[in-house]
């Protein structure tokens, strides 16, 4: 009897369900229909269907879910494959113009002279307003390898315009802008993201170092908001042996799916540190927790961005297409890298409890999970590095002088650069800031309009010395040059090469971060 009185509050509550549901188709096509028929201005119904997709999607608050036009869709596959057909340049919106963000080198656009800070104001013969968005100048921008395009920029500091004109090529953006070798030792290699190639990128910089007598090797994950999961899956088991979990991934009414390593790899006993900051993310986290919990590698920095949410993409009619948040994914002990966040009214992601920058007692309050040796590692969203060591901070004299000259951002920018260009020509390998080299500096700024206080400039040379330094090394003999010469001023990377000096082993390494239990113990029960 008791089981029979619940069949109709079932049957119930399905019905109630069903009406639900009718009601409100019947109003999304009421609302449809009237807006169709009596708006004001004529719109067409495509138009109409296309804006209350668009509105569905925003409404889930997911900041990760989007519809691609067909035209944006092309862009994205382009941007995560690492290759497009274009000019070379980056650009973003300022206060309704494009601005130029990024020139890569070797591209059309730098070998025109194009500059950080440039805004293009015509594309041909069309002048852009404020109403284009960012991906209708992108469009423009690319097309066919071999074609032509034309653009007029503006230069901060100039009032006359100038008109350059392009032919696109396929351009190249290296997950992998150089690989070096450290302390005679010690292959250093930062992987800026995870496009099609990065994996190999690294395989093949990691060959060339070891065949040149790298015994170590860093792993450079900072700043590198991830991309491919494919890529993080191969770049992990270049260091692991085969059979090992990678991650797991954990959708709604789904079995998990777990990824295991299914190569042999090439450098499985390579003393091994990964450097992250809080713009790791993604495939990043992932390549770092696991072989962070499988004791293959020791983790520097500071802790992650905390990107543990799987999106797919569904392919619509029309050549449209749906970016979806459908799974998350765990690494190998059971942890979550999804830190809690939430989207502000502008836009942004903003943790709800802020800590990239934990201290050591602020980790020992996150949750703990075991290693394969039974190192404690620890959960709670993103990865926590094994060894926290926080970014260099600047004096506060240092902090003044960088307000004062990025109130005026671009011509700043414009000032170091004009300047470095010119020593770029002149400079030796040893070179070293001089103060007459520190006063021309100054004295641009002041012709650009940066006013900044002479005593308030001398009290932050450090913060001026660094950039002349590397901006002039850049210009003069590429990044891996400069970065050698900053190796002073990134405590972090300092750090992992005494680490790797000290542990001559994985084992030795992992023992310079804490002491591993004598037996190992399971990692938490994975729950979805």
């Amino acid at each position: 009897m008791i089981g029979l009185a619940f069949i109709p509050l079932i049957a119930g509550a399905f019905v109630f369900q069903e009406r639900g549901a009718q009601s409100g188709v019947r109003l999304f096509e009421q609302v449809m229909a009237i807006v169709s028929d009596r708006y004001v201005d004529s719109v067409d119904i495509g138009s109409l269907y296309e804006k209350a997709a668009r509105g569905l999607v925003a409404e889930l608050k997911d900041p990760y879910a989007e519809i691609y036009s067909p035209k944006q869709l092309e862009a994205f596959n382009q941007t995560t494959g690492g290759f497009y057909a274009g000019v070379g340049m980056q650009i973003e919106q300022q206060e309704g113009t494009i601005v130029i963000a990024k020139v890569f080198p070797h591209t059309p656009a730098d070998e025109a002279g194009i500059r950080v800070g440039d805004r293009i104001v015509k594309i041909d013969t069309a002048r852009i307003t404020a109403s284009w968005k960012i991906e209708m100048v992108s469009g423009r921008l690319k097309g066919e390898p071999g074609t032509k395009i034309g653009a007029t920029f503006v230069r901060p500091g100039t009032t006359e315009p100038f008109a350059v004109t392009f032919t696109r090529r396929v351009i190249r953006i290296p997950a992998v802008p150089y690989g070096i070798m450290l302390d005679g030792k010690t292959a250093y290699i930062p992987v800026q993201g995870f496009s099609e190639t990065a994996a190999k990128e690294v395989t093949d910089n990691l060959k060339r170092l070891v065949a040149e007598g790298a015994t170590s090797l860093v792993l450079d994950l900072r700043g590198n908001p991830g991309g491919f999961l494919e890529q993080a899956d191969t770049m992990t088991n270049l260091f692991v042996e085969k059979g090992k979990e990678i991650l797991s991934v954990r959708g709604r009414g789904e079995p998990p799916q777990v990824h295991l390593t299914d190569m042999t790899p090439i450098a499985p006993k390579i003393p091994l540190v990964i450097l992250t900051d809080g713009y790791s993310a993604s495939a990043s986290e992932i390549v770092a927790g696991a072989l962070q919990d499988h004791d293959r590698a020791l983790v520097v920095g500071t802790t992650s961005f905390g990107k543990g949410l799987v999106q797919s993409m569904y392919r619509l009619d029309g050549g449209f297409a749906i970016k979806l948040t459908t799974a998350r994914w765990y690494t190998p002990s059971g942890r979550s890298i999804q830190k809690e966040r939430k989207l502000t009214d502008d836009g942004q992601l903003v943790e709800v409890k802020p800590d990239s920058l934990e201290t050591e007692a602020v980790r020992q309050n996150r949750p703990k999970y075991k290693s394969d040796g039974g190192r404690v590692v620890y959960g709670g969203g993103a990865i926590t590095p094994d060894v926290i060591v926080p970014y260099d901070t600047f004096t506060t004299a240092e902090q003044k002088l960088a307000r004062s000259m990025l109130s005026k951002q671009q011509e700043t920018y414009l000032a170091l650069y004009d300047y470095s260009f010119e020593m770029s020509k002149q400079v030796k390998p040893d070179f070293a800031i001089t103060p007459a080299m520190r006063d021309e500096f100054y004295a641009r700024l002041a012709k650009r309009g940066v006013t900044v206080d002479r005593k308030e400039f001398d009290a932050g040379i450090k913060y001026i010395d660094r950039l002349l330094d590397g901006k002039i090394a850049t210009l003069a003999w590429g990044d891996s040059t400069a970065k050698r010469r900053d190796l002073h001023d990134d405590p972090q990377l300092q750090k992992a090469l005494d680490l790797l000096r000290r542990g001559k082993t994985t084992k030795d390494l992992l023992a310079l971060a804490g002491p591993i239990a004598a037996t190992p113990a399971p990692g938490r029960l994975k729950q979805h």
